[in-house]
């Protein structure tokens, strides 16, 4: 029993050392890309006033770059994460859009 306790105690001290062991990165700068489908929300800024519909939705795809588009009805929680290749477009009662933004 005494074995047991005493490996076993010395497993847990390995693990938590484990955690705390250093990287290091590899030498030179690292590569930077950019993320596919990157959305540009200043395109999009015209569609703002215009009825939200299937067609216009295509058209600001196509306009900001995006390749998810996301509607947002009036008082309507979204979450917050950021995904760079999303259009969010939020409108309001009458169906017109109020905001554009790539979140």
């Amino acid at each position: 029993m005494m074995i047991v306790r005493s490996t076993l105690a010395t497993l847990v001290t390995l693990g938590a050392l484990a955690g705390c062991a250093a990287t290091t990165p590899p030498p030179g700068d690292p590569p930077v890309r950019e993320p596919e489908g990157s959305c540009r929300a200043e395109p999009g800024q015209r569609f703002v006033g215009m009825r939200a519909s299937a067609e216009v939705g295509a058209q600001m795809l196509a306009a900001t770059g995006a390749r998810l588009l996301r509607w947002v009805p009036p008082r309507t929680a979204v979450t917050m994460d950021f995904n760079p290749s999303r259009l969010t477009v939020s409108y309001d009662d009458n169906s017109i859009i109020s905001t554009v933004s790539c979140t």
